[in-house]
């Protein structure tokens, strides 16, 4: 009982983690991409 505790703690806390490393990687192509933008313009 135990040991399935702390692997449902364990996933969860991997889920929420692999969500906040995807926003991030969100956030650099958007600043990538204006960075582009303005360097055509």
């Amino acid at each position: 009982m135990a040991v399935t505790k702390y692997l449902v703690i364990f996933a969860s806390v991997l889920v929420l983690v692999g969500c906040n490393t995807v926003e991030g990687v969100g956030k650099d192509i958007k600043k990538a991409g204006t960075a582009i933008e303005k360097a055509a313009q």
